[in-house]
């Protein structure tokens, strides 16, 4: 996934199948599988592509819905007295389950998570690609251990799609998205005993209110049940980013789900507001790090780089971290910054590139072929006035992503 500005050592699953998950792949995906790495790669499930599960209904279901029970009309409102008053309509209640059908599941290989991920995605709608069509043009080296959410979203794009990409979600959002019948891929933290906390994507492809467990077509676990609040403590790590790819022709029915969310300054503003309210009553490494990509996505570097001092500063959580290395300092868990680079930013932003040069050689310490830990030290090089180191680091993540088109355009302007 991508650096954890999610960090809080994010989340955590619980479970392995079935009501949480405490295993958490890398980039959406397994840790780096490279002598250089300090984690040991997980085995990667050997098993056979579960069939589709079938909608529990004995009543036939249209491909582009989801399965849900019925729910009864509300009770009418009592007449008023007077004029009638104008008011606004009431959404629909939303049923207490819903289950998205027929969504091919594909098991992964290392580190491709994202790939697979967008894959199953893409699948609901059509599409027969796997991860041997799709890694090779998200993951062009072998070493890549990170497959944006954006990187994601330009590839459905690539292939004719909508996508709707946004942090600060929420299980209303979800569970409405899902009755629709939009699967929603969501970036989550990820934890396995032996090789520790990491990025890892799942699509979301329904709900039960009963349970108070959404279903997940997870590309290393298979298919599984999350529990609300397990889930919950997963996806904050990612300031509950989410994605959501659809034709052309269900764009409008997705954006109307969406409501307010579907006006990005908004969507900001809300997220802002969440993860300052969280980081005044938790106060970990997570939520400072979400008030700091907050603040960041509305222009305020400076605010952004306070809150990441904070998060940096915070007390790790070793129980979402467990094979942390003796070296890593700061509170947010070691793998952050292979997922998520807002901290990189605000302090490149705000002159700071003493700071970008440790926290990115912290990375490439355990990565060295991290492209974008690369594309971010030569920007600090660049900041101070080291124009040589910078063309070199330039040059490193245009060797690692020939397509990186922020790394040529910085080379360029050198």
């Amino acid at each position: 996934m991508r650096l954890p500005a999610l960090l809080l050592t994010a989340g955590l699953f619980v479970g392995a199948a079935a009501v949480g998950v405490v295993q958490f792949q890398a980039n959406r995906a397994a840790p780096v599988g490279t002598a250089s790495a300090l984690a040991v790669e997980p085995p990667v499930p050997v098993a056979a592509e579960p069939e589709p599960v079938a909608p529990t209904s004995d009543t036939a279901v249209p491909d582009d819905a989801a399965v849900v029970d019925t729910v009864p009309p509300a009770d009418e409102s009592p007449p008023e007295i007077g004029p009638p008053k104008p008011r606004a309509p009431s959404p629909a209640p939303l049923p207490a389950y819903a289950s998205i059908p027929g969504i091919r599941h594909e098991y992964q290989r290392i580190n491709n998570c994202g790939p697979v991920t967008i894959g199953m995605a893409l699948n609901r709608w059509g599409s027969a690609l796997t991860q041997y069509d799709i890694a090779p043009k998200l993951k062009p080296s072998v070493g890549d251990v990170n497959v944006s959410p954006e990187e994601l979203a330009a590839y459905a794009r690539s292939r004719g799609m909508d996508v709707h990409l946004a942090r600060g979600g929420d299980r209303t959002l979800l569970r409405g998205l899902l009755a629709a019948g939009f699967p929603v891929i969501v970036e989550t933290w990820f934890i396995t005993h032996d090789s520790g906390g990491m990025g890892h994507y799942r699509l979301l492809t329904g709900y039960d209110d009963a349970a108070q467990q959404f279903s997940a077509l997870d590309s290393y676990l298979g298919p599984l049940k999350l529990d609300y609040v397990t889930f919950d403590g997963i996806w904050r790590a990612f300031g509950r980013t989410f994605l959501v790819v659809t034709p052309p022709a269900k764009t409008a029915p997705m954006r109307e789900l969406l409501g307010a969310r579907a006006d990005p300054a908004a969507a900001k503003a809300e997220a802002l507001r969440v993860a300052q309210a969280e980081a005044a009553r938790i106060g970990d490494a997570v939520a400072y790090a979400n008030v700091g990509q907050a603040r960041l996505e509305l222009g305020d570097a400076v605010g952004a780089a306070r809150a990441f001092d904070q998060a940096l500063a915070a007390r790790p959580d070793l129980s979402l971290d467990p094979t942390r290395p003796a070296w890593v300092r700061g509170g947010l868990p070691w793998r952050a910054l292979w997922y998520e680079f807002g901290p990189l930013e605000a302090y490149t932003r705000t002159g700071q590139g003493a700071k970008v040069l440790t926290l990115t050689g912290a990375v490439l310490r355990s990565v060295p072929t991290h492209e974008e830990a690369q594309y971010w030290r030569a920007r600090a090089l660049t900041g101070l006035g080291r124009t040589a180191e910078a063309k070199a680091a330039y040059r490193e993540a245009l060797r690692l992503r020939p397509d990186f088109a922020a790394a040529r355009a910085g080379l360029d302007a050198l």
